[in-house]
């Protein structure tokens, strides 16, 4: 057994501000000490007497310690043998150092982000205090998994009147982001028995990520200049993902002798149409393109999400389903969290209805067509740039000339100058060899960091030589 321990010899620190006092501190100290490896195993104590008149507290005091450290399996006391550190068989471990956060960029010009600092604050508080003043005693109780009515009944119309969408409440199901709909979607047609599903190359690399997951093969949907290449679908392809209003990344909404097209196919193979109304609300040009859900409702699946009109934070999306998937879907949201948070949904439900939502989106409309304006005059004051307006969404597409800078050399320059911003190769469902480019993002900044943003994007630019801008297809 190990020798005597006397309290001299060991470095026993009790806080003074241990919650609980005395006896809290000194069991602390002394589980410290042990899981530290400073007190080994067998170790004898001092007696409790001992140890009160060294550290000035009373007997009792020291004696409760021990007792309770006793029934942790910390201690072990036998008659007649005084109390000795127990055999611990797996002592914990130090803490792993914490991982790095994440580093903020200075200038984030990555695409998709919204200017968070715009979120309607004082809209938000009305409607919060209105749907508190009202609320029934169930709002505060277990949710619906398909969501809640109030929320559905208020995107049902104003769904209709701004993006064409034909719906009613029953046919909508809330989730907590586009992510997690994507996902349950995605899994329902795979256990329905659907194994392939054709994705538009180039395209958002996550969302076909998670669509591999679910267990569904992927099949490349080739973009050009007018959408989605519809006329390479076929019988293979038993499933379609599409962004047919604002196409990510190139921006083309899908012609409209391509969407009767991929109509057709769908009533003619039965196979679902997954139409990612993405940026659908930032047009700036002219008047938004409708939804494609609203020539083909029985045959398309809409999405659509509050992340880039209010925040990604909310975790607020949607999808409007046909009849048969309806059931399928709201089962597996209920399988996956139960429900969304309920008093964001209602709050939502409020804006869309007091038309708040309305009017925060035409000022965001107006703010980002300022800064789209900003970035191109910028991009064309750089020599050897060639800037092309960008009809909607939240970035421009930069391709780049062949025999000038490539893609990572000018992210590097970019990141050089604190710039953030996303490379278009890793969009692609194969890389390789594929059209290199940049996708530059205006709407994250706050209206006082946009100017040095621009700045900052056109230093890295310039210093890297000449590069083609476009918001074609690549």
């Amino acid at each position: 057994m190990p020798d005597y321990w006397a309290g001299s010899r060991l470095d026993l620190y009790i806080s003074p501000d241990a919650a609980g006092g005395r006896r809290s501190g000194l069991e602390a100290a002394l589980r410290a000490a042990i899981r530290q490896g400073r007190l080994p195993a067998g170790t004898l104590l001092p007696s409790t007497r001992g140890l009160a008149r060294e550290l000035g507290f009373s007997r009792g005091t020291v004696s409760a310690a021990y007792d309770q450290l006793v029934e942790e399996g910390y201690l072990t006391t036998r008659p007649g043998s005084g109390t000795s550190v127990a055999e611990v068989p797996q002592r914990a471990q130090a803490p792993a150092p914490r991982a790095p956060a994440p580093v903020t960029p200075r200038h984030d010009l990555r695409p998709g982000r919204p200017d968070v600092s715009a979120f309607p604050t004082r809209a938000w508080l009305a409607s919060t205090r209105r749907v508190l003043a009202h609320a029934r005693p169930d709002v505060f109780g277990a949710g619906d998994p398909q969501g809640r009515i109030e929320l559905r009944e208020a995107l049902a119309g104003y769904l209709g009147r701004t993006r064409g969408v034909i719906t009613t409440p029953d046919r909508i199901v809330i989730t907590s982001g586009y992510y997690q709909g994507l996902g349950l979607l995605s899994g329902v047609l795979a256990a329905g028995g659907t194994r392939t599903a054709a994705v538009e190359d180039p395209g958002h690399d996550s969302f076909r990520d998670v669509v591999r997951r679910a267990g569904l093969t992927v099949l490349a949907l080739p973009v050009d200049a007018h959408g989605a290449r519809v006329e390479t679908l076929t019988r293979r392809a038993e499933a379609v993902f599409l962004t047919p209003s604002h196409q990510y990344p190139t921006g083309v909404p899908l012609r409209p002798g391509r969407r009767q097209a991929l109509v057709a196919w769908a009533r003619s193979t039965g196979g679902p149409i997954v139409e990612d109304d993405y940026d659908g609300e930032y047009r700036y040009d002219r008047q938004p393109v409708g939804a494609l859900q609203g020539v083909a409702p029985d045959q398309v699946v809409y999405c659509g999400t509050a992340s880039k009109t209010l925040g990604p934070a909310l975790r607020l999306a949607w999808m409007v389903l046909p009849p048969h998937l309806v059931r399928p879907v709201t089962l597996a949201k209920q399988r996956s969290d139960l429900y969304t948070e309920t008093l964001g949904q209602l709050v939502l439900a409020d804006l869309i209805t007091t038309h708040a939502y309305d009017r925060h989106i035409r000022a965001a409309r107006l703010r980002y067509r300022r800064r789209r304006e900003l970035l191109l005059d910028r991009l064309a004051a750089v020599p050897g740039l060639t800037a092309h307006g960008v009809p909607a969404g939240l970035h421009t597409l930069v391709t780049l000339a062949p025999g000038g800078p490539t893609e990572e050399r000018l992210l590097a320059g970019c990141a050089r100058h604190g710039v953030a911003l996303r490379g278009l190769t890793e969009l692609h469902h194969d890389p390789a060899g594929r059209p290199q480019g940049l996708l530059v993002g205006f709407a994250a900044p706050s209206e006082r960091a946009y100017p040095a943003a621009l700045d900052a994007l056109s230093a890295a630019l310039a210093s890297d030589g000449p590069v083609r801008v476009s918001d074609g297809p690549v």
